[in-house]
């Protein structure tokens, strides 16, 4: 059942139970018209012999055209603008069991408001009318901008894509800006919808020919037919430029020059030489139809997003965090989720916070949230990822329960109304896990943790393994890393899109649980080095920079650093909390240490890793996380011994940890 759907039934189902039935029924008369599933009125027409449903479709006019005998899974083509022009293929498509599809976002030019039309086309078919999952998508012209634009943002859901004499650069038409005619009309309504003026609209990015990634490494293919001597949609800025980037990702291409036949409107026009040849393309590319796994099962709500939502559509104002690693800090899924947001709330004024520093779990997220995510602004939404670098670094269970929680409850106490989404990535040990019929420690930490705070948890560690194993496709061919490639972003911000289109009502202010730990990191943070006293053997460096020039990490060089390189150097720490630790920088010549804590208990630490030898690794130490509250004091002395594998004794200190 639709989570729309759902909501309503739960309201209604609320107001009888209340004995308020009619404002309760008024408030669901009130919901978004896009938020309740109503029979779509359908007017049944005839088109070339076969049967046309026409119906308004978010105020548009949209249609689809039945074959007489679909063939299994219901495969499609989609058209975008210009639908009766060269409709050849398309009836050789729907004799073979096609359906066609149409909705009307004309003289949009593929603005990011047609795409969310676009959006909710494709899952009103795929969802309703049981349309194949995946389309091949149709466009001529300025179709081009269209079919592009849906694509890249939906690169999981296209079979093929078929285009005639497509638009790929606006600067070529309407601008006219090389050597083909343009549009000064068009031109000056494709400037007015983006809001861009003429020097903006010379550097906008949100065109065919860029972000091919993601459509190249899901290897659709791509087939063109141009004119050679097209004077509006000149090939060599558009058709070209696409291909020769497309190819340079690994995209598959075709491109035919149409050459029989008279060359109408300056070479824009001309006839498709045997349609049936792209019929076939289309269809080898489209059938059988295979049916991917859904997302939704890999996505558990709990509360879900509506106090974020409300907030965005009634302030007009969002600000959204990213907390995580490397996968959060790298270009991919943070990039297209931010975009969808804009485009999804259009009249919002977002901020966005990226607090990912590679390297780093939940132990240094829950430390450094203050300052590198709350300094910057208040998350009405916060995105957190720890579960790859959690086992990667070793962290126990116990610590990774105080770290998650001591994030929320950190979030909670500067934004009681916020909402969460947890999310565990994937990474090879965790596919072994799930084949030794494991559930992998980490995942089920961020599960257990979100479920007791109400936030939303996403499962792409379990998702990226059942799609695997289904065959959809490799790890080492093509989702690579636990740095996802590409097609591994993709992945994970299309699950994270289906998400964020599930609306739930808001909850208002989060009513706190008891910690999961007594000992949650809840109010860890930062301490000024200057707080270090009694030093000995220690200088602090105002600007540090290694001497040995391995790879470094964001926010971890040309930072003040306590550092020392030699035996016996040492410090005191007094504090007042239940927990201290240190940050560090541990690299080729990490050295061991010693300390107390209130002259009691001495205890070793052997600060070198196994990426010592080749990074300078940012690398967070809960020196003593169960003491109790009060003033406490930290004696840390470099030890003689050292990791036979390191080059010497040092020691650099970015950060001061204390959990009060």
């Amino acid at each position: 059942m639709c989570p729309a759907v759902k909501w309503g039934a739960w309201l209604l189902l609320k107001a009888m139970n209340k004995k308020r039935f009619a404002c309760q029924l008024l408030a669901i008369l009130l919901l978004p018209a896009s938020l309740i599933l109503a029979q779509i009125p359908e007017k049944t027409t005839e088109w070339k012999g076969f049967e046309k449903v026409e119906f308004t479709f978010q105020d548009r006019n949209a249609w689809y055209v039945k074959p007489r005998k679909p063939k299994d899974g219901n495969p499609w083509i989609w058209r975008a603008h210009f639908p009766t022009w060269h409709t050849d293929m398309d009836s050789i498509l729907l004799s073979r069991g096609f359906h066609v599809a149409y909705v009307n976002t004309n003289d949009m030019f593929a603005h990011p408001k047609a795409m969310q039309v676009w959006d909710a086309f494709y899952d009103y078919l795929v969802k309703e009318k049981h349309f194949a999952p995946k389309v091949a998508l149709e466009g001529v012209s300025r179709g081009g901008l269209y079919v592009y634009g849906w694509a890249k943002r939906n690169p999981d859901k296209v079979s093929c894509i078929y285009a005639e004499a497509p638009v790929a650069d606006p600067k070529s038409w309407p601008g006219g800006k090389g050597k083909g005619k343009g549009s000064p009309k068009d031109w000056e309504a494709w400037k007015q919808i983006f809001n861009l003026t003429e020097e903006q609209a010379a550097n906008f990015t949100d065109i065919p020919l860029n972000d091919l990634a993601g459509l190249a490494a899901f290897k659709v293919p791509v087939a063109h037919v141009i004119g050679l001597k097209d004077e509006h949609v000149p090939a060599a800025e558009n058709t070209d430029l696409l291909i020769k980037n497309y190819v340079a990702l690994g995209g598959p291409v075709s491109v035919y020059p149409m050459t029989r036949g008279e060359q109408a409107m300056e070479g824009h026009h001309f006839p498709i030489e045997h349609p049936e040849f792209f019929a076939n393309f289309v269809e080898e590319n489209s059938v059988p139809v295979r049916k991917p796994l859904l997302h939704t099962p890999y996505i558990t709500l709990n509360k879900g997003l509506g106090n974020a939502f409300e907030k965005f559509r009634n302030t007009k104002k969002g600000t959204v965090a990213f907390l995580g690693g490397s996968i959060t800090h790298n270009p991919g899924w943070r990039d297209k989720t931010s975009q969808y947001l804009r485009e999804h709330f259009p009249d919002t004024e977002f901020t966005f916070i990226a607090a990912g520093i590679p390297s780093l779990g939940s132990t240094p997220h829950s430390m450094r949230f203050s300052r590198d995510v709350l300094a910057k602004g208040t998350p009405d939404l916060l995105f957190v990822e720890a579960a790859v670098n959690d086992r990667g670094n070793g962290f126990s269970e116990k610590a990774q329960i105080r770290a998650l929680d001591g994030i929320l409850r950190q979030m909670y106490a500067a934004n009681p109304s916020a909402n969460v989404v947890m999310m565990a990535f994937a990474e090879p040990k965790k596919n072994d896990d799930y084949a030794a019929g494991r559930e992998p420690v980490e995942v089920n930490v961020h599960e257990r943790v979100a479920k007791h705070y109400g936030a939303v948890y996403i499962n792409l560690a379990r998702e990226v393994y059942d799609r695997i194993k289904s065959g959809e496709f490799t790890w080492k061919y093509d989702f690579k890393d636990l740095h996802p490639s590409p097609y591994g972003q993709e992945i994970y911000a299309q699950t994270i899109k289906e998400m964020l289109k599930m609306e739930s009502p808001a909850t208002g202010v989060i009513k706190l649980p008891a910690p999961m730990d007594r000992f949650s990191y809840d109010k860890g943070s930062y301490h000024s080095l200057e707080e270090a006293k009694n030093l000995k053997g220690f200088t602090l460096d105002p600007d540090w920079k290694p001497k040995v020039k391995f790879q470094t990490r964001p926010g971890f060089v040309d930072v003040p650093m306590l550092v020392a390189e030699t035996a016996g150097s040492a410090f005191d720490f007094e504090f007042k909390g239940r927990g201290v630790g240190i940050a560090i920088i541990s690299g080729p010549d990490a050295g061991k240490i010693t300390y107390t804590i209130d002259g009691k208990n001495p205890r070793s630490l052997d600060t070198y890793t196994p990426w010592s030898n080749q990074l300078h690794l940012p690398w967070y130490l809960m020196l003593a996380d169960e003491l109790s509250a009060g003033k406490h004091k930290l004696r840390l002395t470099i030890s003689g011994e050292k990791n036979e594998k390191s080059e010497g004794n040092a020691l650099r200190v970015v950060h001061l940890l204390v959990n009060e």
